[in-house]
């Protein structure tokens, strides 16, 4: 039995043998098709950029504003990729880079804007694509403006005007980031082209708001033919509301050029129209600007000078709102008339409001935060450029003419007003009878 038990012993203590040593790990090799394909990408990449920033005076605004962001991602992405490679691999891809240089291009003034300032060939439409304006328009406007140029030591913004204003103009008209406004006129900073932009704002709603002229002088009186050839004899204007964001709703009076003579912005959007008009001014001094008026004298009887009401306002003596609960398959009665006529005056202020917002695309952009404190003087600042838009005769971009969506409102339900009511009718009967004989 020991003889057996040592045996085992024997067997339990044998050497174990060693494990076989790892090979030698291979040199280092530098795989080509890598170096040479991350080479390709990046050349590839530099070239875009170089492009985009060489000839991006012949493309749309829209178009840059599009392709930056994802060139400027590409190249952060193939930045991080050679950073992951091992330092022997990113100079090899690097040294294959730099053995096909791309060809030099000519040096070019140091922002886009100032490209466009120094160039002599582009036509007016590149103004227009990038400034809703032409070249005559906005440096008419910086006269306007009268914007000043402050020492580098103020504190306000020690930018040129012209600056400026094309910084402000260019965010308005594209809703840029700042940071893309910055890029292209060069300022030092997102938070800078912020300023210009919120300070050329508040320079149109000071410098301009002459062009909200109701209380002129016969400013009243100027906006009556235009709607008579609309045939609404005797009105003065029209009145509509608007949505912008989540932050506002807008009151504006147009004239039938769809001029803004009034505008109220600010109100709660929880509010109704209805709520809205006895707060504003217009509704207070509407007494005072429709006062000693030429009543028009019509087959049915006379008419005082009034302005025209969506459904969501209540029939006043003067301002006339359409009849409601009118039988939609009776074209010939009074009522479907006038209805009809007076949806064809008051589309004159959904179109402006339309336009301001299409031409100004920041205005549909969604305000949050601080911001929307801010947001009632760049609608206004939209409104007053488009009415200088309008004086200066510039047309509305061809893109942008269709959008004029109008955003509904429920009908007034309160109480009628019963001389509103007779002038409404005497209006009916009027166009009825003009109507039948036409």
């Amino acid at each position: 039995m020991a003889a057996s038990g040592r045996k085992r012993s024997r067997r339990a203590r044998a050497p174990i043998p060693a494990p076989p040593s790892p090979p030698p790990p291979p040199a280092p090799q530098s795989p080509p098709q890598l170096t040479s394909l991350l080479a390709l990408l990046a050349s590839s990449v530099t070239l875009a950029l170089r492009f985009a920033s060489d000839r991006d005076l012949l493309l749309l605004p829209s178009q840059t504003l599009a392709l930056d962001p994802l060139l400027l991602s590409a190249a952060r992405a193939v930045s991080r990729l050679l950073a992951l490679l091992p330092l022997h691999l990113q100079t090899l891809t690097l040294t294959s880079l730099s053995l096909s240089p791309p060809t030099p291009s000519p040096p070019l003034p140091s922002s886009w804007f100032l490209r466009l300032l120094s160039s002599p060939t582009l036509p007016d439409s590149a103004w227009r694509d990038a400034f809703r304006m032409s070249k005559p328009a906005f440096f008419q406007l910086l006269h306007a403006l009268a914007l000043p140029v402050p020492a580098a030591s103020s504190s306000s913004l020690a930018l040129p005007p012209d600056h400026k204003l094309g910084a402000a103009l260019f965010r308005l008209a594209h809703a840029a980031p700042a940071r893309a406004v910055a890029r292209r006129f060069g300022l030092p900073s997102p938070a800078v082209a912020a300023r210009a932009f919120y300070e050329v704002c508040r320079a149109i709603a000071e410098r301009l708001a002459v062009l909200l002229d109701l209380a002129a002088p016969d400013r009243i009186a100027r906006s009556v033919p235009g709607f008579c050839a609309l045939s609404l004899p005797n009105c003065c204007g029209a009145l509509g509301y608007a949505r912008f964001g989540e932050a506002a709703i807008a009151q504006a009076l147009v004239d039938a050029d769809g001029r803004f003579l009034d505008v109220s912005i600010g109100w709660d959007p929880e509010m109704a129209p209805a709520e809205i008009l006895p707060r504003t001014k217009l509704y207070t001094s509407q007494s005072i600007l429709l006062a000693n008026a030429p009543q028009g004298e019509l087959i049915g009887g006379s008419v005082p000078r009034y302005f025209l009401g969506p459904a969501c306002c209540p029939l006043l003596p003067w301002l006339v709102a359409p009849y409601k609960h009118v039988d939609a398959t009776d074209d010939l009665s009074k009522e479907s008339i006038f209805n009809h006529v007076h949806a064809h005056g008051l589309q004159v202020v959904k179109n402006a409001f339309g336009h301001v917002r299409a031409r100004w695309r920041l205005l549909d952009e969604s305000w949050k935060g601080e911001c929307q404190e801010a947001l009632p003087y760049v609608v206004v600042a939209g409104c007053l450029l488009h009415n200088f838009l309008n004086k200066c005769g510039e047309p509305m971009p061809e893109e942008i003419q269709g959008n004029v969506d109008a955003d509904e409102f429920g009908d007034y339900e309160g109480d009628k007003d019963k001389e509103g009511e007779r002038i409404r009718d005497v209006l009916a009967a009027h166009l009825s009878l003009v109507s039948r004989n036409q």
